[in-house]
């Protein structure tokens, strides 16, 4: 059963981009880690866009191979032929954006896993799941890995699949360039030239740039190395050529390249074409594997390839579909793409990786109520949220849709051990009851403390926000709030917004709502709303009305506890999960209050807390189920 459209063949790398832009790979102080490698960032590419991408490599078996194959999982990519190479360290790439024309790179490739891909990594069964296979001329330069993709493209072709070749001509990874030459282009090797042309008559689809054309048809004139590969090749060539587009040609070369098949271009800013030919690439294969006309196929390339060169990093930076064609709809309105906010909200929203359409959270971020309890000292706050997280994976037994809320300052060791246990983590930043609203001194005065966050970590902010607040208290919070939530996206960090209207003044059914629209106004979108526990479908309405109109790629709203009553929550539960919006609950003091009190005076034992908490976790979780399964 042919249930994939496509296997990428070869290049597996963790990509170490410099952050800073302008300077000197020596001089860089921070890296981003991406994964990379060519037809790893094709698999993901296509998979934005909605094809059922596989990739065939080999990873170390460690750390980085381990992000390689869990990132795969999480942008919807099959890993079912991501070998782990017990042997070899997974490959490793460091980057750096000098200027527009400047991209150093070092590849960190000696005796790597990826090139220890051998024919036996080759499995008839999962060929012939893919409507097309796809190789990169790296994986022909070693006579192991060569072997791999040969097995691959002749059982593909038995098998009536389709069949491409990226050339993907880097002198570096053939021996013919220093270490220090990894953004060398173009050498001419006779020999480079002999193997890429012995191979050429097994593709139905061939794509490079000029250059590479150019050693794979052993010409530095670009129509001549184009007649060369049509005369060894019946596959439509596509020539890439930079800022002028693509061409596709499916007969003769004739004698000029503008003569070729075209797709319209994008005039947008260049700022690192690092990526930008797989990003091409990407969108070249889903017009051609949908059968587009190839000025349709061009165009998704030429549009994949814009969004690349005008955003850091490579795989990253490809759009999904839905970001693609609001692209298309809307046009080119800011030239630096990664600065087109509109634009980046789609991308960030609809990139997003993981899945939570159910959310029960156990919410012990509390502080200042801790504090108080009598007993109660930071050591025995951090002990006490020990056992929270202990009661939540008890509750959890393993399964997905749970979570927790977690602070740093007091429940650090919670917050740690929860690292592997599957719960979704948010963790607050507010000070605890602040209004204005002010930040935990661990932020600094400039949120860089976010950079030490885990990828995993929400940011969560608790905002006592009401639409009839004066203008100064106003002005105050929502400059926090804007700036905060800016420093969260570009940390790579989720954001979720709670607001609390009726401690701050009277609310009816529009009130939350109203909150919710001013903070849209001010550019302001959160992966996650946390509400207050309306008991009316009404004020439920509004407020998922006011997030759908503004937004409509957000996660959804959790429902907070605000200490209520199991029967109250009872209440909002029944009316908040008639909505398919509200994924759940996030619910603290109902769940530990009791079990806190006797901790802290000493007059239960930790197991008696654990079952105490475990317990009234679970009825809430399990009062939640009903509710939503109630909704039929």
């Amino acid at each position: 059963m042919r249930d994939l459209d496509l296997i990428t063949i070869g290049r597996s790398s963790v990509d170490l981009y410099g952050a800073q832009v302008g300077g000197r790979l020596e001089d860089m102080a921070s890296f981003q880690k991406y994964i990379g490698g060519s037809p790893t960032n094709m698999s993901v590419g296509t998979a934005r866009l909605g094809l059922k991408s596989a990739l065939l490599t080999r990873v170390g078996d460690e750390h980085m191979g381990r992000f390689i194959r869990e990132q795969l999982v999480r942008e919807g990519v099959c890993v079912d032929g991501v070998k782990t190479d017990p042997e070899r360290l997974t490959a490793l790439v460091l980057l750096g954006i000098r200027d527009e024309h400047r991209f150093p790179l070092i590849f960190y490739r000696e005796n790597c896993a990826d090139m220890a891909l051998c024919e036996d990594d080759v499995d008839p069964a999962f060929i012939a799941r893919a409507r097309a296979i796809v190789a990169t001329g790296t994986h022909l330069s070693h006579p192991r890995t060569e072997a791999a993709v040969m097995k691959a493209l002749h059982l593909a072709r038995a098998n009536g699949a389709q069949t491409a070749l990226d050339i993907d001509y880097r002198p570096n990874l053939w021996g013919l360039a220093g270490h220090g030459d990894g953004e060398s282009r173009f050498i001419e090797s006779a020999a480079v030239t002999a193997k890429l042309q012995a191979t050429l008559h097994l593709f139905d689809l061939i794509v490079g740039t000029e250059e590479e054309f150019h050693i794979a048809g052993g010409s530095t004139d670009t129509i001549a190395a184009l007649r060369a590969v049509r005369a060894g090749s019946g596959a439509t060539l596509v020539c890439k050529r930079g800022p002028m587009g693509a061409v596709a040609f499916t007969g003769a070369v004739p004698d000029s390249l503008d003569e070729g098949e075209a797709g319209p271009g994008f005039p947008i800013e260049v700022f690192n074409v690092l990526g930008a030919g797989d990003g091409f690439m990407s969108g070249l294969l889903k017009g051609w594997l949908d059968g587009e006309a190839w000025p349709v196929a061009l165009k998704y390339a030429n549009a994949c390839g814009a969004f690349a060169v005008s955003r850091h990093g490579c795989a990253p930076a490809y759009p999904s579909w839905e970001e693609m064609q609001f692209f298309f709809a809307r046009g080119v309105v800011n030239p630096a793409l990664r600065h087109d906010q509109p634009l980046e909200q789609i991308h960030w929203s609809t990139n997003r990786t993981g899945d939570w359409p159910e959310m029960r959270v156990f919410a012990f971020d509390h502080r200042m109520q801790l504090e108080a309890l009598p007993g109660a000292n930071p050591e025995k706050i951090g002990a006490f949220k020990e056992l929270c997280l202990k009661a939540a994976t008890q509750a959890q037994q393993g399964r997905p849709g749970y979570g927790i809320l977690c602070d740093n300052r007091l429940g650090r060791d919670a917050l740690h051990a929860a690292a592997e246990t599957g719960l979704w983590i948010g963790r607050p930043v507010e000070w605890p009851g602040s209004r204005p609203l002010t930040l935990e001194p661990e932020l600094g005065p400039d949120f860089g403390g976010l950079s030490e966050w885990p990828l995993a970590h929400v940011v969560k902010v608790l905002c006592f926000y009401h639409p009839d607040d004066t203008a100064d208290i106003k002005a105050e919070q929502e400059a926090t709030v804007t700036r905060l939530f800016h420093a969260a996206r570009r940390n790579r960090l989720e954001f979720l917004l709670e607001v609390i209207p009726s401690k701050a003044g009277p609310v009816t059914d529009q009130t939350t709502a109203q909150v919710i629209q001013r903070f849209y106004d001010i550019g302001i979108f959160p992966d996650w709303w946390k509400l207050e526990p309306m008991q009316s479908e009404a004020g439920w309405q509004a407020a998922v009305d006011a997030i759908t109109r503004n937004d409509a790629h957000t996660r959804g709203i959790v429902v907070l506890g605000l200490g209520e009553s199991e029967d109250a929550l009872a209440a909002s539960f029944a009316a908040a999960a008639k909505f398919d919006l509200v994924k759940g609950f996030a619910v603290g003091r109902t769940i530990f209050a009791e079990a806190a009190e006797g901790y802290m005076a000493g007059s239960i034992s930790a197991d008696t807390a654990v079952e105490m908490m475990a317990a009234t976790y679970t009825r809430l979780c399990t009062l939640w189920d009903a509710q939503r399964a109630a909704k039929g």
